[in-house]
Order: C-alpha cells, then sequence, then structure tokens
C-alpha cells in the first residue's frame, strides 16, 4: 500500500532559477572533476595544456582563425579596442541599450562613446542611428549581440566600409549564433567584423565557473598584437614591446569550457526550445511583444528570453512573478545614456525614442538549458493570470 500511494503523489516541480548552474554541472561533473584533477596534479595554472585545447577547439567552433583567452568579457573589449591602435578622443559608436561594459572601457581608454538608439524589434543598435551619428573623429562601431540575436551586421560591415570604420563585435551574449548575410553566406557572430569580444561569465551560453573571456579575430597583425597585449605587453619574457595587461585565462577555467563547449550547439537548441514554448504559450496575448527572429532561428541563442509588456504595469508584473517564486529580470532599467557616468550634453531625447520606451516595457524570464515543460507552462500561466 506504501508503494501505490507513493506512485499516486505528484511530484513537486523543480523550483525555477534563472540559470540553473547546478544541474548543467551534474550533467558533466565526471569530465570536468576529472580534468581538474589533472591541472591540480600538474599545477599548470596558467598557460596551461587546458588553455591551448580550448583556444584551438573554440576557433575550430567559431570558423575564425586567431582566438586569445583572456580573464573576462570586458577585459576581451578593452584590448580589443588597444589592439586597433584608438587613440584618446577618436569615437566610437556602440548602442545605448546594453550592459554598462560596453562603453565602459570605451571611456577607460580615454575614447569618447557616442551612444545610438536600437531597433525596437530586436533590441539591437539601429544602422540609421549609426549612420547619422558618424563624425570626421569616428573610427569604430561596437555593434552588441544583445540578449543572443545577431545585430544587422551586413548594414553595419556596409557602413564601415563605406566610412572606412573598424567593427568591434561585442558577443558577450552571442556566442553560438549564426548571421546569414544577404548572400547566403553563413558566419557565427564574431567572425564577421575586424575583431570581437566574448565573456564566460557563468551564466553566459558558454560560461564557466568564475570569470573568463576571448577576442576573436581573422587578422593576423592584429592577432600577434592582441597576444602580446594580455601578456604585459610581452612576446619574450622581459621585453615590453607594448603596453599591456594582465588578463589571462586560467587552466582550471579552461577544462570547464572545453567540457561545455562540446555540448555549446545543444545548450543553445535547448534554449531555442524553451523560447519557442514560450512563445506558443503567451504569443497570442495582445499585452506580449515576444522576441523576434530574423530568418531562422539560428541567428538568436536566447541568452535572455525578453518580452516586452505593452500598456501594463510592468513592475507590478515583476513583482507578482517574484510573490510566486519565479525569478525574473530587467536588462536594463536605465539607458547608457542617463547614467552619470556616460551623461554627456550631445545627447537629445528624442534621439533615444526606442530605447526610451523599451525600459519601460521589457522583462527577461528564466531562460536556460535545463527548463522543463512543467516549468515553462507554470511562468507562462502565472504572467497570463496577471495579464488578464
Amino acid at each position: 500500500m506504501f508503494f501505490v500511494n507513493l506512485l499516486n503523489q505528484k511530484v513537486a516541480m523543480r523550483k525555477i532559477q534563472m540559470v540553473d548552474l547546478q544541474t548543467q554541472y551534474e550533467f558533466i561533473k565526471p569530465q570536468v572533476d576529472a580534468g581538474m584533477q589533472e591541472v591540480l596534479s600538474s599545477a599548470q595554472f596558467i598557460n596551461g595544456p587546458a588553455v591551448k585545447t580550448f583556444q584551438t577547439n573554440l576557433e575550430k567552433y567559431l570558423g575564425v582563425k586567431h582566438v586569445i583567452p583572456c580573464a573576462n568579457g570586458t577585459d576581451a573589449l578593452q584590448v580589443a579596442m588597444m589592439g586597433l591602435g584608438l587613440k584618446p578622443g577618436d569615437e566610437v559608436i556602440t548602442a545605448d541599450f546594453t550592459f554598462a561594459a560596453t562603453v565602459e572601457v570605451i571611456a577607460l581608454l580615454g575614447l569618447t562613446p557616442v551612444l545610438v538608439d536600437v531597433l525596437p524589434d530586436t533590441f539591437n543598435i539601429d544602422p540609421k542611428a549609426i549612420e547619422k551619428a558618424i563624425t570626421p573623429n569616428t573610427k569604430a562601431i561596437v555593434p552588441v549581440h544583445l540578449f543572443g540575436q545577431a545585430a544587422e551586421m551586413d548594414a553595419i560591415m556596409e557602413i564601415a566600409n563605406k566610412h572606412n570604420l573598424y567593427v568591434i563585435e561585442d558577443n558577450a551574449q552571442g556566442i553560438g549564433a549564426t548571421f546569414t548575410s544577404k548572400d547566403g553566406t553563413k558566419t557565427k557572430t564574431g567572425g564577421i567584423g575586424h575583431v570581437a569580444s566574448t565573456s564566460f561569465f557563468p551564466s553566459k551560453n558558454l560560461g564557466c565557473y568564475g570569470d573568463g573571456g576571448a577576442i576573436f579575430t581573422n587578422d593576423d597583425d592584429l592577432a600577434h598584437i592582441i597576444r602580446g597585449i594580455v601578456n604585459h605587453g610581452m612576446y619574450k619574457r622581459y621585453h615590453h614591446d607594448v603596453v599591456g595587461v594582465n588578463s589571462r585565462l586560467d587552466s582550471l577555467q579552461a577544462v570547464v569550457l572545453n567540457e561545455k563547449l562540446k555540448l555549446l550547439d545543444y545548450y543553445n537548441e535547448r534554449r531555442k526550445w524553451a523560447a519557442i514554448r514560450y512563445t506558443e504559450l503567451i504569443g497570442d496575448h495582445p499585452k506580449i511583444m515576444t522576441p523576434i527572429t530574423s530568418g531562422d532561428c539560428n541567428s538568436h541563442v536566447f541568452h535572455q528570453y525578453t518580452l516586452r509588456i505593452l500598456d501594463t504595469d510592468r513592475d507590478a508584473l515583476v513583482v507578482h512573478l517574484q510573490e510566486n517564486k519565479i525569478p525574473c529580470g530587467v536588462y536594463y532599467p536605465i539607458p547608457l545614456h542617463l547614467q552619470k557616468a556616460y551623461a554627456d550634453r550631445r545627447y537629445k531625447e528624442e534621439d533615444f525614442k526606442a530605447t526610451n520606451q523599451l525600459i519601460c516595457e521589457v522583462i527577461s524570464l528564466p531562460m536556460h538549458s535545463e527548463l522543463d515543460d512543467e516549468q515553462i507552462q507554470f511562468i507562462c500561466k502565472t504572467i497570463l493570470a496577471f495579464l488578464d
């Protein structure tokens, strides 16, 4: 009778998390633990074999000639700009609606950040706004593949070629996404511009168990410069040929990334499945605008599944979800042009119509490769109950 009762009991739904790194770890635990033990036994903690193996594997995956691992995604973006030889006062155009790290490194290097509006449907930088912002001092464009959606790289590269500008892809949220050009060419994001950066922060689609990052490029000369920059400007020990930084990916993190890279396409497919399921359940509601993808779904790897909540108090929905133990995020509540650190008299509110609207409407739902259908159904029912 005891066993019959057990069979009749409803199994409790797993706790909903914004990112479920514990369950993800359990799946790769034997390989990760063994790899870490190998590093500990060898004591090759910096630039050991695991780092070199990961570098080679990621180059093959992305289809780029050079991957230079570093300490974190912010360093990656800064080093990419240093490698291009940008000088103080040079203007760098980027999106107003993104995480602060993108503009932070521009300011740290004494460059001049130029923030422009985004497209309201994809949240990515608006090519027309880029064109409008170009001046004789403009030297580079930083498109962000926000939330995992590939930016409009055909238009951006055309603008860059026309004005002789560098393109630095911020691929921190988009690793594994594929951009399809007008001519049908398919390229992984990060391999389209002159150079790209990414982050391996634990919650990323390809994340380690601490901090990590990398720079990508197909330019041999630029890759050589960057390799020196990340290592104190050294190409030969104690010979400092360029001004550099200390930014390296450690071997323990490379072990984790090597194992996760094998599963990255699977992780991204699981995210896409979750995104499609969300859209099936709530996409028809008149007060919800679900994420838009261009072309096939491979252009979006859903680092976040971000809705626009229309004609409704978005912040009240956040509270409602939290009361029902559903985590969520508002990325991003304040545009960069209104942040104290980056405010500039040049900016006019009418130039940021999309961004100023999005900050009041966006909400990101739990998104990771371990989501199951029961969790997604509960999240969607909770949202619909609030809106109806």
